[in-house]
């Protein structure tokens, strides 16, 4: 039977058509790793480095530590943290004990933490000193027993933590910022490890079918609900990640972490991805463009995972220090749509590829991506990846395929694909399809050879007079207006009941673009249903985490002004 997947022409030479589904748990990763690459260094911590032996004995030291505090299989563990070292040792430690990671955003509120760790039920949590007090304040509403308080300075080198001891105001500084008071409750993590003894070999790990983590995300309402991810989802997706780039040398190369790993996107590349291929992981606990470049003269990289704002700064960084990123071979960028512009500044100061990927925190996250060759096509994110397919269906039927070349929802099927919403049935049934399909709640255009095009998200779409206005094409005209560095499109209510186009615009720095300029020009690019009825002008846009734009914040800050 021929193969419906015409995309699979715009594969480049050695990415299969399919993958072999792994069937092993995720701690097999690293294991192998352990066993192939002893003496390479797995992670590199502002110059502290821990080689694959050394990170192996400190994950069979945490798990033994978490399975004498009563952390057995099936448990959450939440882990409450940046991007450092004991991240990495505290996520492959809890799946050791077939025990499920929870991750959390530690720049969360109390309200927002609590509302998750209630949720979820952990009982132990493995939390930033910094914020260790606000997760114990939440004991009054959460099952959390015990906290195990990370202290980031300790995994720094001698030289820099005895830096952070200067009474100078800079250390004073840096110290506030990296580490505080945790509770007396609170445990200590390094004292925890350094007098643990290994796990033993009888203590059962995972199978590959097990629950790895809940995941939260927003999906396409405003309430956080727990993506159930197994190991085989999250091993598949790093194997599909592992072949993407062709050429990927295992034990050959650099990755840098300036991704939060609390978000499933920095899990996949840097915690799952990196591991399997036995790379060196450069963690950075917050995305700073001098303290990439500082890295970069220690450890240059080879692989950079970001988002597009990224990009920019690291490369007016490059280009204020006359410098270069030459080793970094490959870039893959998410979260949002990637600008032509970004990636041909990016191509001309590395030299390297950068492209557009498309995921969701459902899927692992990955699904579509650019081919890493001269394929790739700017505005697309890409095609479907290995062992994945897709459908794009009537929004309002997802059982009608729409013709080739029309807006339709985009489904996808492949083994990355999770199995459903913790404690939420109701929910599940609403996204997961027979076969295994997701509705994603985005409206994709695919080409005839298979490139696929994002239009909008279906919850964001507006409806003005009979009219269906997707968000993002009045931005990019916007955008394309030389006082506008950023906007965002939303539907208000209007005043016959139905929706209004307004527009929410950040000048360029030192413009004060007028709103009705800003409309004439929308209404010469735009069909009139199209052009905003208003534009409101702001210094700032709300973002999430990685920096993608929250249409439904912007909305809300509206109503609140009665703008």
């Amino acid at each position: 039977m021929a193969d419906d997947r015409p995309w699979l022409a715009a594969y480049p030479e050695g990415v299969p058509a399919d993958i072999t589904v792994p069937e092993k748990p995720l701690t097999a990763n690293l294991d192998a790793a352990v066993a192939r690459f002893p003496d390479r260094v797995a992670l590199d911590f502002l110059g502290a480095a821990t080689t694959y032996r050394q990170l192996g004995d400190q994950v069979a030291r945490a798990a033994g530590a978490l399975h004498e505090l009563g952390v057995r299989a099936g448990d959450r563990v939440a882990l409450v943290l940046p991007n450092c070292p004991q991240h990495v040792v505290a996520f492959y430690a809890v799946l050791r004990l077939g025990a499920i990671v929870v991750e959390h955003n530690p720049l969360y509120t109390k309200d927002e933490l609590a509302h998750q760790l209630a949720d979820h039920g952990a009982r132990v949590a493995i939390v930033w000193q910094k914020v260790a007090s606000l997760v114990d304040a939440t004991r009054d509403r959460t099952g959390v027993e015990t906290i195990v308080a990370v202290d980031l300075p300790a995994a720094l080198p001698l030289v820099k933590r005895l830096a952070l001891r200067l009474p100078v105001p800079a250390a004073r500084k840096t110290r506030a910022d990296m580490t505080g008071p945790a509770p007396a409750s609170a445990l200590d993590w390094e004292k925890l490890i350094a007098r643990a003894a290994p796990v033993a070999d009888g203590v059962p790990g995972p199978s590959v079918d097990d629950t790895a983590m809940l995941q939260y995300t927003g999906g396409t309402t405003g309430t956080p609900k727990g993506a159930i991810l197994s190991h085989r989802n999250l091993a598949a997706n790093a194997e599909q990640n592992r072949f993407w780039p062709p050429g990927l040398r295992d034990g050959g190369e650099t990755f840098y972490a300036v991704l939060p790993m609390f978000h499933v996107y920095g899990v996949t590349l840097c915690l799952t991805t990196a591991i399997t291929i036995g790379a060196t992981l450069v963690l950075l606990p917050r995305f700073d463009p001098g303290m990439v470049l500082d890295a970069a003269k220690r450890r240059p990289p080879t692989f950079f995972p970001g988002v597009p704002p990224m990009y920019d700064r690291l490369g007016a960084e490059m280009r204020k220090r006359g410098v270069d990123l030459s080793s970094a071979r490959y870039a893959i960028s998410g979260a949002m749509a990637l600008p032509p512009d970004t990636v041909d500044r990016w191509e001309k100061l590395t030299g390297g590829l950068l492209i557009e990927g498309y995921g969701m925190t459902e899927t692992s996250p990955i699904t579509i991506g650019n081919p890493m060759s001269k394929n790739r096509r700017a505005g697309s994110i890409g095609v479907p990846f290995p062992s994945t397919r897709v459908r794009l269906t009537d929004p309002e039927d997802p059982s009608v395929e729409v013709p080739r070349g029309e807006p339709g929802e985009l489904l996808i099927q492949g083994p990355q694909v999770f199995s459903g919403y913790w404690n939420l049935p109701e929910e599940t049934a609403r996204v997961l399809l027979p076969g295994g399909w997701i509705r994603t709640g985005d409206v994709a255009v695919m080409s005839e050879d298979g490139y696929l095009t994002i239009v909008d998200r279906i919850k964001e779409l507006i409806i003005t007079g009979g009219f269906n206005v997707y968000p993002s094409e009045v931005e990019e005209v916007l955008r394309g207006h030389a006082d506008v560095a950023d906007a965002a499109v939303v539907g208000m209510p209007g005043k016959d009941g139905g929706e209004q186009v307004v527009a929410v615009v950040v000048p360029v720095e030192g413009t004060q673009p007028d709103p009705e300029t800003l409309r004439a020009w929308t209404r010469e690019r735009l069909a009139g249903y199209k052009a905003p009825r208003r534009i409101v002008i702001v210094p700032e846009l709300p973002r999430s985490m990685i920096g993608k734009v929250l249409r439904r914040q912007v909305r809300e800050n509206l109503l609140a002004d009665g703008s």
